[in-house]
């Protein structure tokens, strides 16, 4: 078989950090505040305005705080976790790698008593209507590793008692969210709009927000974990004051990739984009019967971190990831490493649905050339 005349435009398909929007450039960004204090009239203007702009693009309930955290998604996760968790029992859902840290954070880290874990293999979701809205929920929205997400939020009750904590860091601005079903949501720069990594976003509910303030864990928090002082939530962790010295530089970066968002037509447009990468390889895997979605149901595929499985023995689907690379037409595509053997490809807004078009006949080669060496 003929190598592909086509070529994607970019051969970046990592799933975090995750391509750059179309058209990025560094020169371009705003760098007034590299080398000022983030607590300069300056740095907290721009901080501000990255909750604030964020907060608008995403919909958020006009009640609901966003807040810069550090450490990434899971900073923003085990910020919550060990903030808010403890005051009622908790079920925690887990069908990939990530939400199997949490529940290890949660039984074997805080030790909580009263815990209970529903689990599912890679490819599916567990039985949803398990929870209990007495308790309090801890999932995540998409399953990163294994491409699997929740199809709708009709399983959260709206006169729950407990809180519903969700990791949404691949599934935010590019899925529906519905913000009165979620409590707490979490998501980082790098995988939401291809930002730049170790900066993560904490969106608290008015719920949540009493919860902090009513509520004290017995257990030590560190500086970094803290948002209250004497029973009262640290407003100024949601208008920009941040906990610790965050990067300007990464600052500046998202804030370029939060106005590219709003040209995009805010989350409809990015979602748009997303599911027409999603389109191009569902059409795909029909045409190829060596070809499957690790998601065991339609209504579960993600659209951002699309997991891919082959009939091939698993040094030979590794192979192809290799062989991808060299030919510099997609970058960082081997499923994850406690996944099955397969492919993994994001198809977030910042990717372009063309070249994911230009992948896929790429990966027919590669499939091809792993077959017959």
């Amino acid at each position: 078989m003929q190598k592909p005349a086509a070529r994607p435009r970019s051969p970046h398909f990592s799933s975090g950090p995750c391509a750059k929007r179309p058209g990025y450039d560094v020169s371009q960004l705003d760098l007034r505040a590299l080398g000022r204090s983030h607590r300069s009239a300056l740095g907290k203007e721009l901080l501000g305005k990255a909750c604030s702009e964020t907060a608008r693009i995403l919909g958020l309930p006009a009640d609901y705080r966003v807040g810069i955290v550090p450490a990434s998604d899971t900073g923003a996760v085990e910020m919550a976790l060990w903030s808010l968790l403890g005051a009622r029992g908790v079920d925690v859902l887990a069908w990939e790698t990530f939400g199997l840290t949490w529940v290890n954070d949660i039984v074997n880290q805080l030790r909580l008593p009263d815990v209970r874990v529903f689990k599912a293999p890679y490819g599916e979701l567990p039985d949803l209507s398990q929870v209990d809205a007495a308790r309090d929920i801890v999932f995540t929205w998409n399953g990163t590793t294994s491409g699997v997400r929740v199809p709708h939020a009709d399983w959260i009750a709206d006169d729950r008692q407990g809180l519903t904590i969700c990791d949404a860091t691949s599934a935010a601005f590019s899925m529906d969210l519905p913000w009165h079903k979620l409590d707490v949501a979490t998501f980082s720069w790098q995988k939401a709009l291809g930002g730049e990594g170790a900066h993560g976003m904490l969106v608290l509910s008015p719920r949540a927000v009493q919860r902090l303030e009513s509520y004290a864990p017995p257990w030590p928090l560190p500086k970094i974990f803290r948002m209250t002082s004497a029973g009262k939530l640290m407003e100024g962790i949601f208008v920009g004051d941040t906990i610790n010295t965050p990067s300007m530089l990464c600052v500046a970066d998202y804030l370029d990739a939060l106005a590219w968002a709003d040209a995009q037509g805010g989350v409809p447009g990015l979602k748009a984009r997303s599911e027409a990468s999603l389109k191009v390889i569902e059409d795909f895997v029909a045409a190829h019967p060596w070809l499957h979605f690790l998601a065991r149901r339609e209504d579960t595929r993600s659209c951002t971190s699309v997991c891919l499985t082959l009939d091939l023995p698993p040094e030979q689907v590794k192979r192809i990831a290799q062989l991808l690379e060299t030919e510099g037409v997609a970058y960082d595509i081997g499923a994850y490493k406690d996944a099955p053997p397969g492919l993994r490809i994001w198809c977030g807004a910042t990717v372009e649905p063309d070249d994911v078009r230009a992948l896929m006949p790429w990966i027919e080669w590669a499939h091809a050339q792993v077959q017959t060496a």
